[in-house]
């Protein structure tokens, strides 16, 4: 059995590049997230309440430790204003180990610094 993922990186998308830029801020200050990089508008088509739509979001990608999945999730699901977020983590197979180390070393719980 291979063991789970030290590293994650969570993806999620919203409306607009300021609201992407609070949830970026929020988890990085909040030591969630050591970096959140925000794409430029991508146009997402997706069904919701029986209807095809068709809209520009702006994408986050929070670069975190696995350990820390868990309240990353819980502040995006707090902090987001769409009723059903897209919240996925990726697993980061392999990478270069200083910046693995300094992704692990920006997201420690501040009571472990």
């Amino acid at each position: 059995m291979t063991a789970p993922p030290a590293w994650l990186t969570v993806l999620t998308t919203t409306d607009s590049e300021e609201k992407a830029q609070e949830l970026a801020q929020g988890a990085v200050e909040g030591r969630l997230a050591a970096c959140a990089q925000i794409s430029a508008p991508v146009t997402s088509v997706y069904r919701w309440q029986n209807a095809i739509e068709s809209s520009q979001e702006w994408q986050v990608l929070f670069k975190t430790a696995a350990e820390r999945y868990e309240e990353l999730e819980e502040y995006l699901q707090g902090a987001h204003d769409y009723d059903t977020p897209e919240i996925i983590a990726i697993p980061v197979i392999r990478g270069s180990a200083r910046y693995l180390g300094w992704v692990t070393a920006e997201t420690a719980p501040a009571a472990a610094l």
